[in-house]
């Protein structure tokens, strides 16, 4: 140990003994980051938010070892510069190969060239309306004056609005559409601060339109804008024009002629066949395996219809999505030999291979807290019979523990293995009934499955489901899932001693466990928007039933008693949650209030007695109340007694509540922290005599809040998160042995950390 901390010690006094400006020119300096970019607006005004990134962007120059990709910070151990300065280089051996893999040459305050990035200041003041505003830098050195740091200075100076917009004169349609969709764009109107980046894409908003109204070939750089700031101060007078080398096509309206779609074999080669549809040509390489009504289904284009690129792109997504083509082009010409303005429409659809296998190692975070490595072994065929049906098979195996601060983690490991096959149609076959809309693929789904659960000092349970579901989207902001048969048998296999100790103690927990055949139907509706750019919206609500249809069937049948299929009791019940999660951002740049809101309640009856354990809820864990552990907390105030290590399994319910509210902000580069608070908890229903304070009571109900807060941090790279969150307790809804709201027996034991991928709600 004591030498450890010596060979520490002389390389700390090696390494800062070593210079890294030794081999700096004279004149130069070696930068080190940005000190500052102050920006001085206007008094009463404010910098707009996207100037305000540009003009962070134009100075974003990484000096030598960035912290995290920072501009303004570095790390403390600049190892390239220390071989740069200090080390030779011979022209070969290791020392040469050391030397090019560690060197890294000075970035030099004239490699970042601070007056031209003052020019870009600028001019990025000038086209966001600012033409009084001005940009300086200074360099700031410290004790080495060969190291600066850049200060930029900016002052925005009055912003510049529009005070007069002209039109284009009513002479024509084409005139006329320019006029009708420029007033309907909020930028171009009086008052708004002149910028070169909304009038940029307030052309290109009117160019689109056009082009969805039959004028194909225009594009935005056909319109101009004159701009006149000399009428009065500060003011911008605007007119729209059209440019004078606008070619002859772009003005005119063209209608969609004839519409041909081809479908290529992958390998190429074949035999034409050709088809008429309804939606125009269709020309096959046989042999191919390709449903010809899929034309219809995808096509969009009509003939004699006003030509729009909108029809290319809904085309494009409709065929693409429904993944059986490699390669998919829209190809249009104008015909020469019609009466009037003519597209003739070439649809080009290359097969793709069909058949796909896969393997996949993967990690995997639960809700549970639990967290562990995966294996999946896929098949695919994802056009089984010729109109994008995919059938799926899949065999996986995984191995989880469970986070977060407990003393029994140990036991809660498990590892599971499964089979499961899916068949999905890309459409609803259902009745037309049902509102679907045609912005994402609907979808038909049938599954078969089958899984061994094994949990160590437990159980061994086998599980085998069957599903047919419809997924589709009713509207641009809200999707809906109907599993109209979701048949599942469960078999408690093996149990340990250890388990069948608990059982006997709480016989309500042992009839949830017990084997039997679970029917249902299930309805869920999800409502996704975000409200411009600072607010977002998801909302979901399920309600599914089991049982019910088979108690009618069976009533009808003259069983009385116990409803039984192949002699193992049917589970009857009801359930149903919600969830309302609601974001805000927070000033300027990724920094967002993030709430949630869940309530969820099961009741079991008729066939019944308790609801099954899989379908029961429970509190605590990464993406619940993270001061405690999973099934740690409820139901209500009920805590297993010390004696019975095994309580784990009693801390389920039929009711929950939870509340959460987490800050968002961003740290440095990917690294992002968060503050957040938790509150809920799970309930029972009906009173069960060995859980006592679990049943839900209004006069209680906020005492039995478990309640908590806590920091956490997210490593974001885009694809995948990466979070870890320390939940420190505040109140527990159990009998801890001290008064008072904060009931936590010590600091220590009130903290929990979990460890998760993705964001908890």
């Amino acid at each position: 140990m004591k030498l450890r901390l010596y060979i520490i010690v002389v390389l700390s006094l090696v390494l800062a003994s070593c210079s890294t400006t030794r081999r700096i020119p004279a004149g130069e300096k070696l930068y080190t980051g940005v000190k500052a970019l102050d920006i001085t607006p206007m008094k009463g005004e404010k910098v707009p938010s996207g100037m305000e990134s540009s003009l962070s962007s134009a100075i974003n120059v990484k000096p030598n070892n960035p912290l995290l990709g920072s501009y303004k910070y570095r790390t403390p151990f600049p190892v390239g510069l220390w071989v740069y300065n200090n080390w030779s280089n011979p022209p070969k051996g290791l020392k040469h190969w050391l030397y090019e893999k560690l060197v890294a040459e000075p970035v030099l305050v004239s490699d970042v060239r601070p007056e031209v990035r003052v020019k870009m200041l600028d001019e990025i003041l000038d086209n966001n309306g600012y033409f009084r505003g001005s940009a300086s830098y200074e360099l700031i050195s410290g004790k080495n004056s060969k190291k600066a740091k850049i200060k930029y200075n900016v002052v925005t100076g009055p912003e510049y609005t529009l005070s007069d917009i002209q039109l284009l004169p009513d002479t024509c349609h084409l005139y006329h559409v320019i006029d009708s969709v420029a007033g309907k764009i909020p930028y171009l109107s009086v008052g708004s601060r002149y910028s070169t980046d909304s009038l940029s894409a307030s052309r290109t908003q009117i160019a689109n339109a056009l082009r969805n109204r039959g004028y194909y070939y225009f594009r935005p750089e056909y319109i101009e804008y004159l701009a006149d700031s000399t009428i009065t101060p500060t003011k911008i007078a605007l007119r729209l024009t059209i440019a004078t080398n606008t070619p002859r096509p772009a003005l005119m309206r063209f209608r969609t002629g004839t519409v041909t779609t081809y479908v290529f074999r992958y390998q190429g080669g074949g035999t034409p066949d050709t088809t008429m549809m309804q939606r125009g040509m269709l020309i096959e390489m046989e042999p191919v395996k390709f449903r010809k009504q899929l034309v219809d289904d995808c096509v969009t284009f009509r003939n004699g219809k006003y030509f729009s690129v909108r029809d290319m792109d809904r085309t494009q997504t409709y065929f693409s999505r429904l993944g059986i083509f490699s390669g998919i082009s829209i190809d249009v010409a104008p015909d020469t030999t019609a009466v009037e303005p003519t597209l003739d429409v070439a649809i080009s659809c290359t097969m793709d291979k069909p058949l796909e296998v896969s393997v996949e190692v993967n990690a995997s975070s639960k809700s549970n807290s639990y967290i562990g490595p995966g294996l999946t072994l896929g098949f695919a065929n994802r056009n089984l019979f010729g109109g994008g049906e995919i059938l799926q098979s899949s065999l996986t195996g995984s191995y989880e523990w469970q986070t977060g601060h407990s003393a029994n983690r140990s036991l809660f490991n498990s590892y599971e293995v499964g089979l499961n096959e899916s068949l999905s149609f890309p459409r609803l076959l259902a009745p037309r009934f049902i509102r679907r809309s045609r912005r994402a693929q609907n979808w038909t789904r049938i599954t078969l499955g089958a899984d061994l659960l094994n949990r160590p000092h437990y159980f061994e349970m086998a599980q085998f489901n069957t599903s047919f579901n419809y997924d589709w989207r009713a509207t641009r902001h809200a999707s809906c899932t109907w599993t109209l048969l979701k048949l599942t048998y469960t078999n408690l296999m093996h149990t340990t001693e250890a388990f069948d100790s608990v059982m006997a103690l709480n016989p309500a927990v042992a009839l949830s466990f017990q084997s039997q055949f679970i029917p249902q139907m299930i309805f869920s509706y999800t409502y996704d928007r975000n409200y411009g750019y600072d607010n977002t919206l998801n909302f979901t609500f399920t309600a599914q039933e089991a049982g019910n249809l088979c108690d009618v069937i069976w009533r009808a049948s003259g069983v009385k008693g116990e409803k039984k299929l192949f002699g193992t009791p049917l589970s009857q019940f009801v359930k149903g949650t919600t969830q309302l999660v609601y974001g805000r951002r927070i000033g300027h740049g990724d920094r967002w209030l993030v709430s949630r809101a869940f309530v969820g309640a099961a009741h079991a009856y008729g066939n019944s007695s308790q609801v099954p354990y899989s379908e029961q809820f429970y509190c605590g864990g990464a993406n619940s109340v993270r001061a405690f552990t999973v099934r740690s907390i409820g139901p209500g105030s009920y805590r297993p007694p010390a004696s019975l290590l095994n309580g784990y399994f009693d801390q389920t319910g039929t009711f929950k509540f939870e509340f959460n509210v987490e800050y968002r902000f961003p740290l440095l580069g990917p690294l992002h922290g968060a503050v957040f608070f938790d509150s809920g908890n799970v309930w029972l229903l009906k009173n069960d005599p060995a859980r006592p304070g679990g049943v839900l009571k209004a006069s209680t109900f906020f005492k039995d809040l478990a309640t908590g807060t806590g920091v956490g941090l997210r490593f974001d790279i885009s694809m995948l998160v990466i979070r870890g969150d320390l939940g420190i307790g505040i109140h527990a809804p159990y009998d801890t042995g001290r008064s008072g709201y904060y009931n936590m027996k010590n600091f220590g034991s009130s903290l929990a950390f979990h460890l998760a991928i993705g964001y908890p709600f």
